[in-house]
């Protein structure tokens, strides 16, 4: 039973970390947030949310269709993120250019909370079930000079005890590249689109929308590239004050509740990320989330919470890439993402 709790809390704590600021306000009146989280190492290292840092990796393409490049072309990469408790996630892209339609990335990401026990009022085992989230997305892009534009339909499926609800959602997005410099400006609307079935006796929820917009640039002679993302665009208060916390007394002993200032509502929209590019086989990466660290922080300390830390490794053809991305005091998730190109490996050898 105690397993059992602590697998239902963990459930809780992974949802919550999908919650953008819309869900932070206004907690359970939104589907499919676990379309929030990072599903690559790169991504969850540069802070979870980016828009314009580009790579050899597809799984970007879960941060913005638009970073589909030519590097991606005929690579595959899997991901894996081990969560709390049996909570795991996996993911696989592949990419592919067309001399005509464009550049195309296929993937799939699935989400297993692990197996539940279920009980009636009277505490009497009604037997087992299992909660899972998945997606299947199809993104295409176009470069045309500096710029490159993509878009991804996804659709979506989530299953609790055989009750299943869907949904059909869209991401568009443009990037900028520098035609001689390390400087690139990313823009996307991620996750709009509509629930096409609800749970069994719920209504329809509303997508977990999300406008970002950020920058990547590495100064000329220094080894390190920074990242700097604003997320939830479309709505500048996105903070929670939870109304059960009890705030600080004053000198009169009266009870001073806590208030929202510009200031915090505005950073918990940034995300910062880095890398130290040592090498062109050797990146080392760091990104800060104020918004996760806000919000799951305890009263008394926030840990790791919000902060990531990552490194990429080129050996042969393969591209490695790990990530620890702290969620709690008590602990947080460790991404694994590899690439390799398929087209070299089948093609024929003269």
């Amino acid at each position: 039973m105690v397993r059992h709790l602590r697998r239902t809390a963990a459930v809780f704590a992974v949802s919550g970390l999908g919650l953008g600021a819309a869900q932070a306000q206004i907690g359970g009146q939104q589907a499919f947030s676990f379309l929030n989280l990072p599903t690559s190492a790169k991504l969850a290292g540069l802070g979870g949310v980016n828009t314009s840092a580009r790579d050899a990796d597809g799984t970007l393409l879960y941060g913005n269709p638009a970073l589909l490049n030519a590097d991606m072309d005929g690579r595959l990469a899997l991901g894996f993120v081990n969560y709390l408790a049996d909570i795991r996630q996996s993911t696989a892209v592949y990419v592919f250019n067309t001399a005509k339609a464009g550049r195309f990335g296929v993937g799939l990401t699935y989400l297993n909370y692990g197996d539940f026990e279920q009980f009636d009022p009277a505490g009497n085992s009604l037997g087992r079930f299992s909660v899972n989230e998945y997606a299947l997305s199809l993104a295409d892009s176009y470069t045309t000079g500096v710029f490159t534009l993509g878009g991804t339909l996804k659709l979506a499926g989530s299953g609790v005890a055989g009750s299943h609800s869907y949904a059909a959602l869209v991401d568009v997005g443009g990037v900028f590249k520098h035609p001689e410099r390390d400087f690139t400006v990313g823009l996307v609307v991620r996750n709009a689109g509509v629930q096409l079935k609800a749970y069994d006796g719920a209504g329809r929820e509303p997508m977990p929308l999300d406008v970002q917009l950020g920058t990547s640039f590495k100064p000329e002679h220094l080894p390190f590239r920074f990242s700097f993302t604003a997320h939830h665009l479309q709505r500048l208060d996105i903070v929670y004050l939870d109304p059960n916390q009890r705030g600080q007394l004053d000198e009169n002993g009266v009870e001073v509740k806590p208030e929202k200032s510009l200031g915090d509502k505005i950073a918990r929209h940034f995300v910062v990320g880095g890398e130290l590019l040592l090498s062109k086989n050797l990146h080392l990466r760091v990104g800060y989330n104020h918004l996760q660290r806000r919000e799951l922080r305890l009263d008394n300390t926030s840990g790791g919470a919000g902060f990531s830390f990552g490194v990429m490794l080129r050996l042969s053809q393969f591209q490695l890439d790990y990530t620890h991305a702290g969620y709690h005091a008590s602990g947080g998730a460790n991404y694994f993402t590899v690439a390799r190109n398929l087209d070299s490996l089948f093609k024929k050898q003269p």
